[in-house]
This record gives C-alpha cells, structure tokens and sequence, in this order.
C-alpha cells in the first residue's frame, strides 16, 4: 500500500527552505503491559491510531503508519499506508529510521499512537515552532524536563546521526534528543502527551476524556440579590453541569446563594426554561430571583 489515506489540505512550512513534513503514527508497538493492541483502543467510539491519523493528516503532506512485519495485515492498520520497520532496531526508533530511509528527502512529525489527551492546538504549536536548521524540535517533558520523542520532528539531518546512535547499541529516541541538536519548546497543554501503557491508565484517560467531552463553556448573568452575592453582574465558565440545576447547585458551592432553586426563574438563551432541560455548549443563563414590591 503505498499512497497514504489523505493528502494535507495545507500542509505548513515554517520557510521555503525547509524540508516538506511528513506524518508518522507509530503503532508497531507490542502492547505488553497493556494485554491488548493499543491502537485499537476506543475513545468515543474511534480507535487511538484512527484519532491520531486524523489530528495529523490535516498537517503533513503524506502520511504513514509504522507497523512491525507481522502487522501489516491487520485489518485497522491495513487502512493506512505503511511503512515496515526494517528490522535494524528495536522499538520506536525503528520506526522512524524506516520512515527516513523511505524518504531521506522529508522532515517526519513522529505521533505514538496511544496519546488520547493530545489535541489541534498542541500539535500545531509543535508547528509553528518547528526549527528546520536543528535536526530535531520536540516538546520538553511537562514531569522530567527530558525531550518528549514520540511528538516530535525529525529533520532530514538527523538521518545519520540516528543511525550511528543505533550503531553504538542504543535504540532509545529519547536520549538521542538528548543528544542531539534539538530545540526544545514547553508543552501549551502539560497534560497533552500523557500516554497510556496499562489498562489501569486506560481507565483514568478514559475517564479524562469523557469528562472532557461533557464539558461546556455556559455565560452565566446574575441579578438582584445573586448579583451581590456573587459579587458580579456575569461570568463565563467551562462546567459538566447538564441542566440549569446542576448548574445553580455548582454555583452554589462557590458562591454564597441563599435562594433555593424553586425560589427562582431560569432563562437560557432569552428564553424562559425548564430547570431539568438539556444545557448545550455555549448557552446563556439567567437566574432570575423574585422581585420585591408590586
């Protein structure tokens, strides 16, 4: 297979020098402490290597999935085009000497396949501060200061310095960052490049994403007596409250409200509502207290 699965709709370059970017998902691993493929795992119904596919394809020119031998029948990663490690390393380095002797032409944007918290921005960030004179631009780690390897790219010139990283016996990307000629730049979102390695930690990124995914941004207004106790006229917040309810009793727990729910009116988007009805991303809120006086 040997055309990737989209082309870019605008893939970026930081100046007309610089090498064209490639995309390379990695999912070659063996997923031992895991006890299941790690590509296939499912967050909002997508598996982790179709989510990493699809944040990348919209940022490189061509797009492989590093895949071991072994692999490349697999019916999920059958989809992509492939590119096979060549058996001169082990582990994710393999991947990437594979893809570079593909085309030793390309810069490659290397995404292990098991980040579930990783998002747009964080990637695009990664862009906007490629360093295509160095051999390699990488995140620093947001828990150790070490380079982050497996977000990172991987300039044309870093080709031979891998291979004689790997000729030496090593095969860990990391400390060949580390080693490396690499401009490292601080993760936006510290928590982006969590991966997932067992199933206890699938659990907790499963859990993460979501809350994430129930999460919305909701403008609040207040009046009268709420007004002075919350001590503003309106606010905008991001809260997993699914009704105005919810929401009041979330607001309650930060604010020192004396009214009961039933003693208010609820309006959402100008219009009056149902305490119980669905909020929505981006909705406005009103509590309304009653009014003193005839």
């Amino acid at each position: 297979m040997d055309e990737p699965i989209a082309a870019a709709t605008s893939p970026r370059r930081p100046g007309t020098g610089a090498a064209p970017l490639y995309g390379l998902v990695l999912a070659g691993g063996r997923s031992t402490r895991m006890q299941r493929d790690k590509a296939a795992l499912e967050y909002a119904g997508r598996s982790q290597l179709e989510r990493a596919v699809e944040l990348l394809t919209p940022l490189v020119e061509r797009l492989f999935v590093s895949v071991r031998a072994d692999q490349t029948a697999d019916p999920l990663r059958a989809r992509f085009a492939q590119i096979v490690d060549s058996g001169e390393a082990a582990g994710p380095i393999a991947g990437i000497l594979a893809a570079q002797s593909r085309h030793p032409e390309a810069a490659w944007l290397v995404l292990a396949c098991d980040l579930p918290l990783l998002d747009q921005e964080t990637l695009e960030h990664l862009l906007r501060s490629r360093r295509p004179e160095r051999q390699a631009t990488a995140y620093r780690s947001s828990r150790d200061g070490l380079p982050e390897p497996l977000c990172a790219i991987y300039e044309p010139s870093s080709r031979e310095a891998i291979r004689s990283h790997i000729a030496t016996g090593r095969d860990c990307p990391r400390k060949f960052l580390i080693d490396a000629d690499t401009a490292l730049i601080d993760q936006p979102d510290p928590g982006a490049l969590d991966n997932v390695n067992t199933p206890q930690e699938y659990g907790s990124a499963l859990y993460r994403v979501r809350r994430s995914a129930a999460e919305r941004r909701i403008n609040v207004q207040y009046y009268a007596l709420l007004r002075e106790q919350a001590g503003r006229s309106s606010e905008s917040l991001v809260t997993a409250a699914a009704t105005p309810r919810d929401l009041y009793q979330e607001l309650q727990a930060r604010y020192p409200f004396s009214l009961a729910p039933e003693m208010l009116r609820v309006a959402v988007n100008s219009e009056f509502g149902d305490w119980g009805q669905r909020l929505q991303d981006g909705d406005s809120v009103v509590f309304i207290p009653p009014v003193a006086g005839g």
